[in-house]
């Protein structure tokens, strides 16, 4: 937007046309945060991951679906609690910027098609067990001839 202001009238008009367009803005502000229906419907939007847009290969927080955004704080929790109990301030630090940049890769997708692995592996160890032995059965013994 190019204004050009060369006078204190011009000024004024902007003035006033920056407070209606701060109006407008605050009425449909005020539309989005009207119910806890709409605030969740808000929030949603934020969230959703179907909409990565320029983002390309690296999301930005609010363009990652659930699992990316709660890997972004379960994981550096986890691995510090756990691993890195008795670490030092450095090596926290160095975990919580690593799992930031992990989580871009961690979507719904990705521990989908995790998941299809493990099933597939867990399937194939089941089913190519070696069969036991057949049960040891009676003999096909033909019945006897009454005659």
């Amino acid at each position: 937007m190019d204004v050009s202001i060369k006078n204190i009238t011009d000024l004024q008009e902007e003035i006033a046309r920056m407070r209606v367009i701060e109006l407008r803005q605050g009425e449909e502000l005020a539309k989005r945060f009207n119910s806890p229906s709409a605030i969740f419907a808000s929030l949603m939007s934020l969230l959703n991951s179907g909409n990565r847009g320029d983002s390309g290969d690296h999301p930005g927080i609010f363009n990652q679906d659930f699992f990316g955004l709660l890997s972004r704080i379960v994981l550096p929790v986890t691995l510090n609690k756990t691993l890195f109990k008795r670490s030092n301030f450095l090596v926290k630090t160095l975990v919580g910027l690593v799992s930031q940049k992990a989580s871009n890769y961690i979507s719904g997708d990705a521990i989908h098609g995790l998941w299809d692995k493990v099933k597939s592996v867990v399937h194939s160890v089941i089913t190519s067990k070696p069969e036991t032995s057949p049960k040891k059965s009676m003999p096909n013994v033909p019945p006897p001839v009454v005659m």
